[in-house]
């Protein structure tokens, strides 16, 4: 963490305070370090409405939303800013990932100046959005990431609810009223809407972010906590939605999710000799939520994802349509090696390429890194490939000593829901969502960050 002390008076250079000096004065000024004042306060806050409001404008979509997101986070800019100078400190906390974000952003800017970009509107919009990504991944790690160990905790209390309460109305809208949302806004006919999304995929998406995260605060929590019941209901009830939403990226990325989890659970009983319980507990709550699927679903979702391992049985668009658009966007890249075509501007260069018979509009590859490739070419792949490499060093390097702690254990759960986003965009497009390219900026924060104002008692066993 670099960390710029502002002097109380005259004119001159900042002094910079290193890690270590950081980490001496967080143990000798305990209280003094980690006070925040009222801007710092309503910072976290306002990016929190952010975080949790977008899912439920339709996952922020449409103009309105995106343009009230943006305003938002440079207000929270604003205030984080406030923040430090009333504290009389810059507090950054420096990450890799900054690099290949900003190159990413850069290569994008080089196509709408140089004109390299077959649809300018279209890179003009999507350079917007990486920007506001970046800029919520850089609030989201100084606001959340370095934030003191009480803080975390109650991230993980308030995502665990709200997972819960977003899973539970989607659950009784699928029952009650299918091809509405909020029961008042009519969906087209062919649209598979299910909770405040159009796309179940995309609601899929999200939950696949939340649903490990609200796991890692219930791990972190005492065995002896009151609240482990009532915790582990909460998280059964999104898991059951993912199901009943039927989306099989979402169930290849949840399932992709629990082996890694179990794999570190097995891993950390073995080395370390403790929580020997948990891997069973993890198995007993997925077969719980396999029965619980099993009695609920009137039989259609259960009927689509047979489809993951039977594919001829599919109706609508399947992960055979998905393979030949995925190697169409090849082709894209063979004609443009380097830079691709522009950011955004698939809709536009893709029919030219489509190699089957099919009347739709693909607006997106239903494969993020083929929509990479084919939009930035092999300069934004290889960032791509960078900032995956550079993810998976950071989360999981270390991880063992990391759940000593119980943000350590969040941490995890935010590591699962990203690898769970990343599988699944092998089969649709769900960093193009804002709202859940926002969810995913936060769990990218926790995974990667290293708290050093606060050591925070590890949890008891």
């Amino acid at each position: 963490m670099l960390v710029v002390e502002f002097p109380d008076a005259g004119v001159g250079m900042l002094p910079v305070v290193s890690d270590r000096e950081s980490h001496v004065r967080s143990a000798t000024q305990g209280a003094v370090v980690v006070s925040e004042g009222r801007a710092f306060r309503l910072a976290r806050t306002l990016l929190f409405i952010i975080l949790l409001g977008a899912p439920l404008a339709f996952g922020a979509v449409q103009p309105w939303a995106g343009a009230t997101v943006a305003v938002i986070c440079f207000l929270t800019l604003s205030l984080w800013a406030l923040g430090c100078v009333q504290q009389g400190q810059l507090r950054v906390s420096w990450s890799p990932l900054y690099l290949p974000g900003l190159a990413f952003l850069l290569l994008g800017l080089v196509q709408y100046s140089g004109r390299l970009t077959f649809d300018r509107i279209g890179t003009r919009d999507s350079l917007l959005k990486l920007a506001v990504d970046l800029l919520f991944f850089f609030l989201a790690l100084q606001l959340v990431g370095s934030a003191p160990e009480r803080t975390r905790q109650r991230v993980g209390l308030a995502v665990a609810i709200y997972a819960f309460l977003l899973s539970l109305e989607a659950i009784i809208q699928h029952f009650s009223s299918p091809d509405r949302i909020y029961w008042a806004v009519a969906m087209p006919a062919n649209s598979w809407s299910f909770g405040p999304y159009v796309n179940h995929n995309h609601y899929a998406g999200l939950m696949e972010m939340l649903i490990p995260f609200s796991a890692g605060y219930w791990l972190a929590r005492r065995k002896t906590d009151p609240l482990q019941a009532a915790l582990a209901f909460t998280l059964l009830i999104p898991i059951v939605s993912v199901l009943l939403c039927a989306s099989r990226g979402g169930l290849i990325a949840l399932a992709a999710e629990c082996i890694v989890l179990l794999l570190v659970l097995l891993k950390l009983a073995r080395t370390r000799g403790r929580r020997p319980v948990r891997p069973a507990v993890v198995l007993a709550a997925i077969a719980l939520v396999v029965l619980g699927f099993t009695w609920i679903d009137p039989g259609d979702s259960l009927t689509r994802l047979e489809t993951v391992v039977r594919p001829n049985l599919a109706k609508e668009i399947g992960f055979g349509n998905r393979k030949e658009v995925a190697l169409d966007s090849l082709r894209i890249v063979r004609d443009h090696p380097w830079v691709g075509t522009g950011l955004g501007s698939f809709k536009t260069v893709y029919r030219q390429y489509q190699s089957f018979p099919d009347d739709s509009l693909w607006d997106h590859a239903h494969n993020d890194y083929a929509e990479v490739l084919a939009e930035t070419g092999l300069i934004g792949g290889g960032l791509t490939a960078l900032a995956i490499l550079l993810f998976l060093n950071l989360s999981f390097r270390g991880l063992l000593d990391r759940l000593e702690r119980g943000s350590g254990w969040m941490a995890l759960g935010a590591t699962l829901g990203c690898c769970g986003l990343l599988v699944h965009s092998f089969f649709d497009f769900n960093l193009h969502l804002p709202a859940n390219a926002l969810c995913f900026a936060l769990c990218l924060a926790l995974a990667t960050s290293r708290p050093g104002f606060v050591k925070a008692p590890p949890v008891p066993g």
